[in-house]
């Protein structure tokens, strides 16, 4: 496939979306939103509620819950209970893991638990209200366009944007460590960091969940890196990264320096990473770079 020929079918792809909307069949995609939670009762209901509004009949809302002391987990088993069934697939469900063991580990539990469930495509998304819930019509259009393995909803293509209540520190903090997890890993995804990604089913058994070394945010490194290596291709399509809403970051020091460490691992020990950078192609659908 050459590079003009997915950008193409992701432009056609934009201009199908319109307001939002894919065609029916398209919508009916089943398609899960794994969203972790840890202490997320602020925002969890308001993000509930506009997925399971969106003209998507086909997609479903996993919340994985680390025992959340605030009452996370009640309150989504909650409006699980609200939400009836599309299609003979339950648009809301909750899985319950005993301990907070990390964001990676709860994507990996939920992801796998989605493909395992029959969903086509499983999107990663937080439920802090950063990654704009508008954009996931986009990035399924452009997946069933494209036939990409990954869909990646980028703040660093053209036309992706950091949230204004970003101070410049924290801006070129978030900059530094995409960069820097990049070039050491030479990848051409260039939010390599990010965790809005919508992965074909397929594309999730191929990176092989199971052995995925890492706990915290740099899961999304892992994840992407391995992705390359399987030859998958990564497209990228620009968004705007709003600030938290409601509560605290979970970033702490553990995390980050696992953050710091993960890429040199990754690089020496390869990953499975063989098909290098060539594996992905960046850039904003519907344009040539």
């Amino acid at each position: 496939m050459t590079d003009a020929s997915p950008l193409d079918a992701a432009e056609r792809a934009v201009q199908v979306l319109g307001a939002g909307r894919l065609p029916e069949e398209w919508a009916a995609t089943p398609l899960t939103v794994v969203m972790p939670t840890y202490n997320e009762a602020g925002n969890l209901p308001g993000m509930a509620d506009a997925l399971l509004t969106l003209p998507l009949p086909g997609l479903s809302l996993l919340v994985v819950d680390d025992s959340s002391p605030d009452g996370t987990g009640d309150i989504a088993e909650e409006h699980a209970r609200r939400h009836a069934e599309t299609s003979g697939r339950r648009r809301m469900s909750v899985l319950h893991r005993t301990e907070k063991d990390g964001l990676g580990r709860a994507y990996a539990a939920g992801m796998a638990h989605a493909v395992a469930e029959g969903a086509h495509y499983v999107l990663q998304m937080d439920a802090d209200g950063s990654h704009p819930v508008a954009k996931v019509a986009e990035l399924l259009g452009v997946a069933l366009a494209t036939d990409a393995g990954v869909v990646v909803g980028s703040r660093y293509v053209q036309g992706g944007t950091l949230s204004d209540a970003w101070g410049a520190h924290r801006k070129l903090l978030s900059r530094w460590a995409n960069a820097y997890a990049g070039t050491i890993l030479g990848t051409r995804v260039r939010d390599i960091t990010g965790g809005f990604n919508l992965w074909r089913a397929d594309a999730v058994r191929a990176v092989d969940l199971g052995s995925v070394d890492s706990a915290g945010y740099s899961f999304q490194v892992e994840m992407k890196y391995r992705a390359v290596g399987h030859g998958l291709d990564v497209m990228e399509v620009p968004i705007h990264f709003e600030d938290r809403t409601v509560g605290e970051s979970k970033m702490n020091l553990m995390v980050q320096l696992e953050s710091v460490v993960m890429p040199w691992k990754l690089r020496f020990r390869g990953a499975g990473a063989s098909g290098g950078a060539d594996g992905a192609r960046g850039g904003r659908p519907g344009t040539r770079g």
